[in-house]
This record gives structure tokens, C-alpha cells and sequence, in this order.
């Protein structure tokens, strides 16, 4: 059996490919709480309060869709030996492994999934230090939900390969896969077409996670559906559009997993357990509509040469 190809810590940052990117980054830094690192013509990366040097790259694209998600690994002597095992898997690498040359520095390699997303595995990237602000602002990502169009095949990759554990499925809709402690980091939603589902922020405290939501209300920026918890992952969530239409979470309180004590659960898809505070009702046709996203297969869907097997 083979072994996974690195030991993931933690969800690092997301790069969202976005056709409003100006408009995102004033969204995201003036409204969403976050701290621009870097802003160009073709885009911005923004950090949280916590030592990520970004946890949001905004990149200028025609279409939305998703650019990469990259995870810490511990040393680059681990990023070598996943590039290994990688090319062993025939899975396509893109870039590395070596220094990256990004904004972030850091030693990496990326490559692509069954689907055409870009996964990086990254070391010795840059930190900054963390932010103490009594405001309502994320921390960081905490996780982000990925509409599949084969959920089997997309939960044995990220398990196989990746090394990800199950920690509760929503029926046969969704699988929740986490790569420490924290419940998920990673979600697939069955869909119609591969596509970004949400992007998912950390808020310190459910007081916190309530301040945020007031913010929003004062700009003028209403939830789509929220503020609820939810059952799988016993978090509370609040889910917003930003000028692009993409979906951005605002989150608090995940369950922790004890790795021997945990048991995985096959979660029924009723209202009183999507939100088990009964505050927020029913998804409504709009977040779905917006969850649902674009089709999108990847920044290299032109490189038919990109492509592995959902069976490696």
C-alpha cells in the first residue's frame, strides 16, 4: 500500500481566481477584516491576525474559480520527498520542487488533482507576527468546501494520497476531511461540475464571529444564510458573497478531534441539523445558487497532459 506523499499540518492560504479583483481586495480589507500584505494591478494578498504571511491571494481572472490551496509541511527535506512520491504516483507536478520565488518565499511544490485544482505543499514560508486586535477580524482560512463531480473518487484521492482523515459525512452530499485536529480543512460537495463551493474564516469566538456579522450589517452587507452552527463540524457559520459572487464564510468553534477517540458519522440532511440553533432556516436559492458556482477545471484545464487518474 502506499504510503501518503507528506504529512500535512495545516490549511496555509487559498488563492481565489476572481473576475472583480479590485473590488474584492477593498472588500476584503475594509469590510471582511482582513490586512492587505501586497497589492498589484493583477491582484492582492491579504493576511489574518494570525502568522500566515497571507491567507488570501486574490488573483485577476475573466472567470471565478479557484487558483490553489496550499498547506504547510515541516521542512523542505519532506517537500523533496513528496515531489517523489508524487511522480511515482504519475500525479502532474507543476512547479518544483525548490524555492518558490512568491511573495511568501518558502520551498514548495505544487500539482494537480483528479479535477484540475492546484494543490501546494509548502516549508519555510514566510511568518509575520501576529496581530492582537480586540476587533471582530479572522485569524485566518480554516477551511475550504470544493463542489465535486465525484465525491468517492475526490475523498480517495485527498485520503490516498494527501493522507487526509474522514471525520463525518453529511448522507452520501458531503465528506468533511481534516489534516489535524480541527474537524475539517477540507470539504467535497456532490455537484453538477467541479467548482469552489466557499472559503471558510476563523473568528476568535462566537462573540467575535457576532461582532463581524454586526460589521457587515453596518457596510450595507447582509448574510445569505446565517448566523447558525452546524451539525457535522459543530461550528457556527454566517455565509456572505463578496463583488464577485464568491462565497466567503465567516466561522467559530469547529470540534476538535481526538484521532482515538473519534468516530465518523453518517450525518442526515435535515434543517435541524444543518443549523441546531433553528436560527438561520434553510439554505435559500441564492447561497445555493452562488455555493453552486461556475464550472471550472482548473488553471491548467488547457494542459491535457495535466491530468491524473482519480484511481492512482
Amino acid at each position: 500500500m502506499n504510503q501518503p506523499v507528506a504529512t500535512l499540518s495545516r490549511l496555509r492560504s487559498v488563492e481565489l481566481r476572481t473576475s472583480a479583483a479590485s473590488e474584492s481586495a477593498d472588500f476584503y480589507e475594509n469590510v471582511w477584516g482582513l490586512s492587505v500584505v501586497e497589492r498589484g494591478s493583477e491582484g492582492a494578498w491579504l493576511r489574518g491576525t494570525g502568522d500566515e504571511h497571507h491567507v488570501l491571494q486574490l488573483t485577476s481572472a475573466e472567470q471565478n474559480g479557484l487558483g490553489r490551496i496550499t498547506f504547510a509541511v515541516r521542512t523542505p527535506a519532506e517537500v523533496d520527498e513528496a515531489a517523489r512520491r508524487l511522480g511515482a504516483r504519475g500525479v502532474p507536478i507543476v512547479a518544483g520542487p525548490g524555492p518558490t520565488g512568491e511573495i511568501a518565499a518558502g520551498y514548495g511544490v505544487s500539482f494537480v488533482d483528479p479535477e484540475g485544482r492546484v494543490i501546494q505543499l509548502l516549508a519555510d514560508a514566510y511568518a509575520v507576527t501576529t496581530m492582537h486586535r480586540s476587533d471582530a477580524v479572522p485569524v485566518g482560512v480554516t477551511h475550504v468546501v470544493l463542489n465535486t463531480v465525484d465525491i468517492d473518487a475526490a475523498v480517495a484521492f485527498y485520503t490516498d494520497v494527501l493522507g487526509m482523515r474522514v471525520s463525518d459525512w453529511s448522507e452520501h452530499q458531503m465528506a468533511f476531511l481534516r489534516c489535524n485536529s480541527d474537524h475539517h480543512s477540507i470539504a467535497f460537495n456532490q455537484a453538477e461540475w467541479t467548482a469552489i463551493n466557499h472559503v471558510a474564516y476563523e473568528m476568535p469566538s462566537v462573540d467575535h464571529f457576532m461582532r463581524g456579522i454586526g460589521r457587515l450589517r453596518h457596510h450595507g452587507v447582509v448574510p445569505m444564510w446565517g448566523p447558525g452552527r452546524h451539525g457535522p463540524g459543530d461550528n457556527t457559520f454566517s455565509y456572505f458573497a463578496d463583488p464577485a459572487g464568491l462565497v466567503c464564510e465567516y466561522t467559530s468553534g469547529i470540534a476538535q478531534v481526538e484521532e482515538d477517540r473519534w468516530l465518523c458519522r453518517v450525518w442526515r440532511r435535515v434543517p435541524e441539523l444543518s443549523d441546531t440553533w433553528g436560527t438561520a432556516g434553510p439554505p435559500s436559492a441564492e447561497v445555493r445558487s452562488h455555493m453552486a458556482g461556475v464550472p471550472d477545471d482548473g488553471p491548467f484545464a488547457h494542459r491535457a497532459d495535466l491530468r491524473v487518474s482519480a484511481d492512482r
